[in-house]
C-alpha cells in the first residue's frame, strides 16, 4: 500500500514529527528527572521545548487543512485525524504524570 500523495507534503508529516519529538522530550525528562519530581518555580528547558513543539504545530496544521481539505478531503481527513492522535499521544504523559 502506498502513501496518499497528500501525506508526502511537509505540512502533513511535519506536525507528526513535531508530536513525536514532543513525546520524546517528555519521556526523556521523566526518565532523567523522574515522574515524582517536585514542581519547580520556573519551568525547565524540557517544558519550554515541549510547549514550542506543540504550539508550533497549530499554524502548520491550519495551513494543511486550509490547503488540502477542499482539494482532497478523502486523503486529508485521515491525515488530520492522525495529527490529532499524535498530539493526544504527546499530551498524555503530561496529564498522566501531572507535569
Amino acid at each position: 500500500m502506498t502513501l496518499p500523495p497528500v501525506f508526502k507534503r511537509p505540512s502533513a508529516f511535519m506536525p507528526l514529527a513535531m508530536s513525536v519529538a514532543a513525546l520524546v522530550v517528555v519521556l526523556a525528562h521523566v526518565a532523567i528527572v523522574g515522574a515524582g519530581a517536585a514542581h519547580q518555580a520556573d519551568e525547565g528547558t524540557a517544558a519550554h521545548v515541549f510547549q514550542l513543539l506543540i504550539a508550533g504545530q497549530v499554524p502548520v496544521v491550519a495551513f494543511f487543512a486550509i490547503k488540502w481539505l477542499p482539494r482532497a478531503p478523502r486523503f486529508s481527513l485521515p491525515v488530520l485525524a492522525l495529527q490529532a492522535m499524535a498530539v493526544i499521544a504527546a499530551l498524555a504523559p503530561v496529564y498522566f504524570f501531572k507535569l
